[in-house]
């Protein structure tokens, strides 16, 4: 190994990340039919995302974030970002990573080499582009009103749209879905980007206060409100905003980068719109929907990040627990320690047991159009039981890994340490755990999604007949019972907890279900994730001896 190498500060690097992740392949297997046809792709995958990737992560995280250029030589205003060379190699590399739904394949193929990939940074520049080109292959039809002629004429838009499609899936360009403005955050409703149509064209006025992908996107997605249309969220349209208009001139100002504690991969900035010309995407009263919608793709991909980042601290504790001696005995031969390892074993199979639930789910009902199916409201409710809690275990997963480095754990010339900053934007992005607790009351109270969700848990549970499985039962089932009867305002009270409680009691039983094709350690890991986070105990203690439940999950 030469001395350059980041082997002497990261116990992952170098490791086939896909073949040391038995969790990932056993879900994979349960969930995915066509999983078998893709294990050597993931395989591959895999290798290079536990040496290229992980090298290539860290230095921009330490050395090279990218930095906004905002004039050339002549003096132009051009606002694009300058990334490292090592950075740009990467995204080209991992740019296939957003085709696989588009291409005849499938969101499973698309996610599982995203988690793979285990960078929030460089995840977020890939998510925001295959948002940008979910809204095009879905609703990317000529927009109605002034599009349809000027500048922007309507055969010019059709060709347009499925160019610039292209483009941002063979990797040559990026897009971003720009919707935060600073007065309203999460508040959608508040935002007050107006589109005027002038000339046969939508110009867009307005600021967009966290716009990743700022200086870096082509393409970017857009809300903003109509002259006249009604105030709130069901007054947004969504638009396509390019980087240059058809004159090539600049669309657009960045103002500034963020300085950010994490995700450094992806630049994020302040966007400044003034009658900058805009397509319109579908139909104008249906943007919220859109907006929405793109925001399950991104939900999604917000619960591989946080597991994944989980995973990569695991790794490293994995390597240091094994070669790391204290009073007189490696550390893994400790029963504290084991007992911390459990705790990694368990919220990380658990945690991409229920996102990969959610993502089977949305690939079976992602076709639906406003105001969708049965179907599609089951899968979004999942979307907010999984964003939400897998983003708590990516927290708890790498402070404790942290932890388990000691001293060591807190500097930030070692590996472990960033993944806990990556950890701690995932309960932030996409709606942090508030948003994700009232949109999970929309989907009972207005689509009552939890009854199919209970249809399909409960005999799961009563099957298995263990108290376990009983217990979680009980709990899903009071849980959302108690919620849908209570008043709004107590109903958001109880919301966030009664969140966290369906979730962990649908982790149970998709353990359980994982044990029925994937071996006896998923039962176990159920019995222990229901004692531990539903029955309020502390592991029980025959997991002590038991390798298979805190070891590396059979990969040793």
């Amino acid at each position: 190994m030469k001395e350059t190498d980041l082997g002497f500060i990261s116990y992952a690097y170098g490791k086939n990340h896909f073949q040391q992740d038995a969790d990932l392949q056993a879900i994979l297997q349960h969930f995915w039919p066509d999983y078998a046809a893709h294990v050597e792709d993931l395989r591959d995958f895999g290798a290079y995302a536990g040496r290229e990737i992980y090298e290539s992560v860290y230095h921009i995280d330490h050395d090279a974030p990218p930095v906004l250029v905002a004039h050339d030589l002549d003096g132009n205003r051009v606002d694009r970002v300058r990334l490292s060379p090592s950075e740009q190699a990467v995204l080209q590399a991992i740019s296939r990573i957003i085709r696989p739904p588009y291409v005849g394949g499938s969101w499973h193929h698309h996610y599982a080499l995203l988690y793979l990939l285990g960078d929030p940074g460089l995840g977020c520049v890939l998510t925001i582009t295959g948002q940008t080109v979910y809204a095009l292959h879905k609703y990317g039809e000529v927009g109605g009103g002034a599009s349809t002629s000027g500048i922007y004429g309507a055969q010019i838009s059709e060709a347009r749209f499925s160019e610039w499609q292209d483009q941002m899936l063979d990797g040559s360009a990026f897009g971003a879905t720009w919707f935060t403005e600073s007065q309203g955050g999460s508040d959608l409703g508040a935002n007050e980007t107006v589109a005027v149509a002038r000339d046969g064209a939508w110009l867009l006025t307005g600021e967009k206060y966290f716009a990743s992908g700022a200086g870096l996107a082509d393409y970017a997605l857009v809300t903003a409100r109509l002259v006249g249309a009604r105030p709130g969220p069901k007054g947004l349209s969504l638009f396509l905003l390019p980087r240059l208009n058809q004159a090539g001139a600049l669309n657009y100002h960045v103002r500034r980068l963020k300085d950010k504690s994490a995700t450094r991969a992806v630049p994020s900035g302040e966007v400044e719109l003034a009658n900058s010309v805009a397509y319109l995407i579908g139909k104008a009263e249906e943007g919220i929907y859109y907006t929405l919608e793109n925001l399950n793709v991104s939900r999604l991909a917000n619960s591989v990040a946080a597991m994944a980042t989980g995973k990569k601290a695991h790794l490293e504790v994995l390597g240091r627990v094994g070669q790391r001696h204290s009073f007189g005995k490696a550390l893994v031969e400790h029963p504290l320690i084991r007992r911390d390892l459990t705790d990694l074993a368990v919220r990380s199979a658990a945690g991409l047991a229920l996102t990969f639930h959610a993502i089977d789910k949305f690939n079976q009902a992602w076709g639906a159009r406003p105001p969708y199916t049965p179907a599609y409201h089951h899968a979004r409710f999942l979307t907010h039981l999984s964003k939400n809690r897998t983003s708590e275990h990516a927290a708890a997963m790498t402070a404790l890994g942290m932890e388990l480095f000691g001293g060591l754990g807190f500097l930030e010339e070692y590996a472990v340490a960033r993944w806990h900053r990556e950890a701690l934007i995932t309960p932030i992005w996409e709606g942090p755990s508030n948003i994700q607790a009232l949109d999970f009351l929309e989907t009972l109270h207005k689509q009552r999604a939890h009854e199919s969700f209970l249809a399909e848990m409960v005999p799961l549970l009563e099957s298995v007949g263990t108290a376990e499985a009983d217990l979680a039962r009980q709990v899903m089932e009071q849980t959302l019972t108690h919620l849908v009867t209570l008043p709004s305002e107590q109903a958001q009270w109880h919301a966030k907890f009664g969140l966290r409680q369906v979730a962990d009691a649908a982790q149970v039983a998709l353990l359980y279900d994982l044990a029925r094709d994937q071996g006896e350690r998923y039962e176990k890991l159920a019995q222990l994730y229901a004692r531990h986070f539903l029955g309020n105990e502390e592991y029980p203690d025959w997991a002590l001896e038991d390798s298979t439940v805190w070891g590396d999950g059979g990969n040793a």
